[in-house]
């Protein structure tokens, strides 16, 4: 943490590298983290652990899934059209694995899906 950390403004702050997995680090450096375990369960655990092999980390993400303004997905058609619209690279929907580089063009403009709903 930078010595002026809190002198800084809430921007400065937010953009302040407060970790090597930003996505996961809170504005206070802390992070909410939950643990799999192996006998619970044993998909998600080996899923976490194929990860940590690819990658050398052992986290995944697990948050509510939309984006700002979208309510939350609820069908494997919502998945996928939130997927395809934003900058996502893949989606996992039970035992499909979706690669967006190998999906089909979609056809809205980037932005368009913003006109759908309204920002809170």
């Amino acid at each position: 943490m930078p010595e002026n950390y809190y002198t800084l403004s809430l921007t400065e702050r937010l953009y302040t590298n407060r970790s090597d997995i930003p996505s996961i680090t809170h504005l206070d450096f802390s992070a909410r983290v939950q643990t799999v375990h192996k006998i619970t369960n044993e998909r998600y655990w080996k899923l976490i652990n194929k990860f940590k092999e690819k990658t050398g980390y052992g986290i995944i993400v697990n948050t509510s899934f939309n984006v700002r303004g979208e309510p939350i997905v609820c069908t494997p058609e919502d998945s996928y059209r939130c997927f395809m619209r934003t900058e996502m690279d893949y989606l996992m929907i039970n035992d499909f694995l979706f690669s967006k580089k190998e999906q089909p063009a979609w056809k809205e403009t980037p932005d368009e899906w913003k006109k759908v709903f309204s920002l809170d």
